[in-house]
């Protein structure tokens, strides 16, 4: 009990250390992008130029990275992500109003993805066929070669819904790994041993197949989190949905340095808390069979 409380701090302290190190990544690759000082309200006739001369200093504040980061942190720790540039909103109104349908959009295309994977990874173990193995590889093949914005561009075409579009692109990477890693446990002495005594092939699954190729799948599903939340953000901007995903579209055009700290940071959590919570359930799961 100890060991797993130590490892869970120890996750803790690397996860806030990687949280913070994202954000201010996210802040210098948008402070040191092409056009930054560049403001599309400079060339507005309308403008006096005292008004320009307060919409360049907007940007002046910003150069110094490193105080802009500190400063953005201490406000935070108030509950303060700052505002919008573009929008003229709080960051933390907009990540509050747009997260749920993000989470719902990840959560249903992962759902899809990894069952549509398993089922065919399964059915390609059990029944042992060159035809149909070869079949299912060239399917998987197949979207694993079309990007995310061509499926998102397709799901407007035909109406169809963005989890899909992320349930196809997480389908062929989750496919191709799990297909190995259950093909490898079925081959195991004990599981040959075990339909040789008859055993039905829903049991050995469950007993004998599972519990050898669980931890990798489990770990898996970890880095399966961070590929949807990749594929969200070109399917929302594509698809005219308002999650996270186009969020962060608009602040990376409108070179908005508060929304797009503070989005990468969000994205950067999530991640780690996925990979983290997979990798502490494994090692609980090993310790208990230990």
């Amino acid at each position: 009990m100890a060991t797993l409380v130590w490892r869970i701090a120890r996750h803790g302290v690397i996860m806030l250390t990687i949280v913070l190190l994202g954000g201010f990544l996210s802040a210098t690759f948008m402070r040191l992008a092409p056009g930054f000082d560049v403001d599309e309200r400079e060339m507005d006739p309308h403008l006096n130029a005292a008004s320009i001369q307060a919409v360049r200093e907007e940007h002046t504040q910003n150069r110094n990275i490193v105080r802009y980061y500190a400063q953005s942190l201490a406000k935070a720790l108030h509950g303060d992500l700052g505002t919008s540039i573009s929008l003229g909103q709080p960051v933390a109104a907009l990540l509050k109003e747009r997260l749920p349908l993000t989470l719902r959009l990840v959560a249903l295309g992962l759902g899809m993805g990894w069952a549509a994977a398993l089922a065919l990874a399964m059915s390609a173990a059990c029944v042992r066929l060159v035809s149909y193995d070869v079949a299912s590889t060239l399917l998987s093949g197949l979207f694993l070669c079309i990007p995310a914005a061509v499926l998102a561009l397709l799901s407007v075409l035909w109406n169809l819904p963005g989890a899909l579009a992320i349930a196809l692109i997480v389908f062929p990477r989750v496919y191709r790994y799990a297909r190995n890693l259950l093909s490898k446990a079925y081959s195991l002495p004990h599981v040959t041993t075990a339909r040789c005594k008859g055993l039905g092939e829903l049991r050995i699954l469950f007993w004998h197949v599972i519990p050898v190729a669980g931890p990798q799948l489990l770990a898996l599903a970890g880095v399966s989190v961070s590929m949807a939340v990749s594929a969200a953000i070109p399917i929302e901007a594509l698809c005219g949905l308002p999650g996270v995903g186009q969020l962060a579209w608009q602040a990376a055009l409108s070179r908005d340095l508060p929304l797009l700290t503070s989005i990468g940071v969000l994205i950067t959590l999530v991640t780690l808390l996925a990979n983290s919570s997979t990798d502490v359930i494994g090692q609980a799961m090993g310790s208990q069979k230990a």
